[in-house]
């Protein structure tokens, strides 16, 4: 075999090898709900703070929260943010846009049901918008392909939660994605760091499955109503300590967990914080 042949094939190596990399991730996807289920769908407990690694001002703005709020107007069709959006019961279009002449990947599009909302992940190597830019719903996102899977950097994302019983999420979290298609599936990993409310990474997964006999519909009409009339600007909260009663109650519907467990942290979302829960079970039972 002569170098020059050797030469084509290391050259068609290399013009082929970012095509080869890439994994196609257009399509309809629906999610599966099996993960984190609880949470997800019937919804998470008030009082619930287990495997978050919230810090002792997020606790004290969630313990704050008044479920009712979810009944002004304002908040009635808030959009869930990209963070979270994808914890929801949702079907995902995916799609490239392309440059017509070259072909270039330009950025990855998705349509979300759920609130519907348009995200782009811009793949052009475009930089992110200065710190005091415009924050939105679903941020400023960019993308690149790492061998095989899809990794997104979102920066500018409007205020939210990380779990949706008054937990905070903060303007100044950013998020890491990775999009990992494996056949017909697809898993979506999210890692949130905010400055503001956690003191660690926040991890959570999710997957979905290819969906392209989805006949449901794509709109989300959620229109706002006046569900509880009320003073102008009224805003329902709780005072700092209000709420023990509502951690009580999940604390009596769940003898299993301590009640120093509910508070949330860091150390809540490893494995070894098992054996320490043991350690709080016995103590208790003396």
């Amino acid at each position: 075999m002569n170098r020059t042949f050797l030469a084509g094939l290391f050259l068609l190596a290399l013009a082929r090898g970012p095509a080869i990399a890439q994994i196609d991730l257009s399509g309809t996807w629906g999610p599966r709900l099996h993960e984190d289920f609880p949470e997800r769908i019937p919804g998470p407990e008030l009082g619930d703070y287990l495997g978050l690694p919230i810090n002792a001002e997020a606790r004290q703005s969630a313990m704050t929260w008044d479920a009712s709020r979810l009944t002004l107007p304002e908040e009635q069709c808030r959009v869930h943010i990209s963070p979270y959006i994808y914890r929801g019961p949702l079907e995902l279009r995916i799609w490239d846009e392309r440059d017509p002449e070259s072909q270039k990947l330009i950025a990855i599009r998705q349509y979300i049901q759920n609130y519907e909302q348009n995200r782009t992940i811009w793949m052009d190597d475009r930089p992110h918008p200065p710190e005091y830019a415009r924050h939105t719903w679903m941020g400023f996102s960019t993308g690149k392909w790492e061998g095989d899977i899809l990794t997104v950097y979102t920066t500018h994302i409007k205020q939210g939660w990380v779990r949706r019983n008054g937990t905070p999420e903060s303007d100044k979290a950013t998020l890491v994605e990775h999009f990992i298609r494996h056949d017909n599936y697809l898993t979506h990993v999210s890692i949130v760091t905010d400055p503001v409310y956690l003191t660690e990474p926040l991890i959570k997964s999710q997957d979905f499955v290819l969906d392209p006999a989805f006949q449901g519909n794509w709109i989300y009409p959620c229109e706002p109503v006046e569900e509880v009339i009320r003073p102008m600007g009224e805003v329902p909260m709780l005072m700092p300590g209000a709420n023990d009663a509502v951690i009580a109650e999940y604390v009596g519907r769940h003898p299993e967990v301590p009640a120093e467990a509910t508070k949330g942290g860091a150390e809540t979302m490893y494995p070894e914080y098992q054996l320490k829960l043991k350690g709080m079970a016995k103590n208790a039972a003396k």
